[in-house]
C-alpha cells in the first residue's frame, strides 16, 4: 500500500473517532440559521390512533416548515417505555439529529437520561411531568389543553344524547334507580391524564344533559384492542346509551359500532369506519409544537410560549382539534369553544361538580411530581366569586385526579 494512501486512511480514521467522540460528548453542535434534523420516537406505530396522530403531525409540520427541516424526520416506531427508548435517543444523535421528539409517558425517564448526556441536542418529551423540576436547560416537556377538547367532543355528545332523548330512543335499560342515563368510558389507566379527560369529557355532556351518570373501566394499557374491545362491551352490558375512550386502538369504537351505540373518538375522526355510531372525536395536534420548536432551534431563540421548560398548546394555538358528526350540532359546539377562548366558560368550573356533595374551593396537587406523589400546590383559583381547577395553568402536563360525584370506577 502506497504511503500517501495509508495516510488517507489514518486521516479518515481520526476525523471519524474526532466526530464520534464530538457526538459522545454531547452532540452535533447546532449552528443557527441552519437546516435542522429532526428525529421523532413513537411507542407503536401507526396501527395506533395515537401514534399515528403524531406521525401525521410530524408529517404536516415538516412540509410547512420546508427547507428549515433537514431532509425527511427520522421517525422511529415500536420503541418500548424502557432502555429501548434511549438506545433509539443515541441512534437519533449519532445520526445528527439537533432535536428529538418521543411520544409516550413512559419514554420519559430514558430522554432525560439521553438528554443529560447530549447537552448540544434539544429534547422534547410529549405528556411529560419532569421538565419543571429536572433542572436540564435541553429537556422540554409539552402538552395540550386537551381537556378542553374533550369537554367540546362531550358537549357535541350531549347534543347526541338530546337527540336520543328527543327522539325515545333512550330505554329503561339505559338509565340507573334514580333515572340518569348511564354513559360509559374506555380508559387506558387511572393517572391524572386519563382522569381529568374522562372528567372533562363527562362535564361536557352534562352541561347538555344533566341527569347522567358514567362508569369506567380500564384497560391497564394504552393499546390493547382485545382488551379496549372488552372494556366497550362490558360498558354496554351494563346499559351505556354513549360510550367514550382514552386508548388507543379502534376496539372500542369498533365494538360500539357492531352493537350500534354511539361513540366519541380519541385522535382520529371515525366518521368512515363507524357509520351507523359515530359523534364526534378531540385530539392534541402536534404540528404546532413541532413547528415552534424547530422554529426556536433555527432562530436560536427559546421556545415561543414555554414556561419552565413546559409547552401548553391550546385551542387558540390550533393544538386542540375537535368535532361533531352533525352540521348543527357543529354550529352549538363552536359557540362553546368561543367562551371557552375567551374565558367566560371554565371546563372545570367549580359550580358544576361535586365531591360527596360538596363544591371544592381548594384542593393541593401534585405538580412538581418530584416522585414522592405528595400533592404540594394549590391548584383551583377564584375569578371574581367563581372558583375553578386551573388545569395545565402551572404546568402542561394535566393534574386533574379528583373522583367528582356521577362517575364511577369498575375496575
Amino acid at each position: 500500500m502506497k504511503k500517501q494512501t495509508r495516510i488517507a486512511i489514518t486521516l479518515i480514521g481520526a476525523l471519524t473517532a474526532l466526530a464520534a467522540a464530538s457526538c459522545s460528548n454531547g452532540g452535533a453542535e447546532y449552528k443557527p440559521g441552519t437546516a435542522v434534523k429532526v428525529g421523532l420516537i413513537c411507542l407503536h406505530d401507526n396501527s395506533s390512533t395515537y401514534d399515528k396522530n403524531f406521525i401525521d403531525s410530524m408529517g404536516r409540520a415538516a412540509a410547512a416548515l420546508g427547507t428549515k427541516i433537514d431532509g425527511s424526520p427520522i421517525i422511529k416506531t415500536g420503541i418500548a417505555e424502557d432502555n429501548n427508548c434511549y438506545v433509539a435517543a443515541k441512534d437519533l444523535v449519532k445520526q445528527g439529529c439537533n432535536v428529538i421528539f418521543a411520544d409516550s409517558f413512559g419514554h420519559e425517564s430514558f430522554m432525560l437520561k439521553a438528554a443529560k448526556e447530549f447537552p448540544n441536542v434539544t429534547f422534547c418529551h410529549a405528556t411529560g411531568t419532569k421538565a419543571k423540576v429536572a433542572n436540564q436547560k435541553n429537556f422540554h416537556n409539552a402538552f395540550a389543553s386537551i381537556f378542553e377538547g374533550r369537554y367540546l367532543a362531550g358537549y357535541a355528545a350531549g347534543l347526541k344524547l338530546q337527540h336520543m332523548i328527543d327522539a325515545k330512543q333512550i330505554q329503561s335499560t339505559n338509565k340507573d334507580d334514580q333515572g340518569n342515563i348511564k354513559l360509559g368510558y374506555v380508559g387506558a389507566f387511572p393517572y391524572a391524564e386519563v382522569v381529568s379527560g374522562y372528567t372533562s369529557w363527562y362535564l361536557g355532556v352534562k352541561a347538555v344533559v344533566s341527569n347522567i351518570v358514567m362508569d369506567v373501566t380500564f384497560t391497564s394499557s394504552w393499546y390493547d384492542f382485545d382488551g379496549e374491545k372488552a372494556g366497550a362491551r362490558a360498558l354496554a352490558d351494563r346499559g351505556a346509551a354513549l360510550i367514550s375512550q382514552h386508548a388507543d386502538s379502534m376496539g372500542a369504537p369498533g365494538e360500539c359500532e357492531s352493537l350500534g351505540i354511539p361513540n366519541v373518538t380519541y385522535n382520529i375522526p371515525l366518521a368512515t369506519e363507524c357509520p351507523n355510531t359515530y359523534v364526534g372525536y378531540s385530539k392534541i395536534d402536534w404540528a404546532p409544537y413541532y413547528e415552534a420548536v424547530v422554529n426556536a432551534t433555527f432562530e436560536g431563540k427559546a421556545i415561543a410560549g414555554e414556561i419552565n421548560n413546559n409547552w401548553t398548546g391550546t385551542l387558540g394555538t390550533g393544538s386542540v382539534v375537535y368535532d361533531a358528526a352533525s352540521a348543527e350540532d357543529k354550529a352549538k359546539v363552536e359557540q362553546i369553544k368561543g367562551e371557552l377562548i375567551n374565558g367566560t366558560r371554565k371546563v372545570f368550573d367549580c359550580a358544576n361538580w361535586t365531591v360527596k356533595g360538596e363544591h371544592l374551593t381548594t384542593y393541593l396537587a401534585d405538580v412538581d411530581d418530584m416522585g414522592d406523589y405528595k400533592p404540594e400546590t394549590e391548584a383551583i383559583k377564584k375569578e371574581g366569586d367563581k372558583y375553578y381547577f386551573d388545569e395545565s395553568g402551572l404546568r402542561s402536563a394535566p393534574y386533574f385526579d379528583i373522583a367528582i360525584d356521577g362517575i364511577t370506577k369498575l375496575n
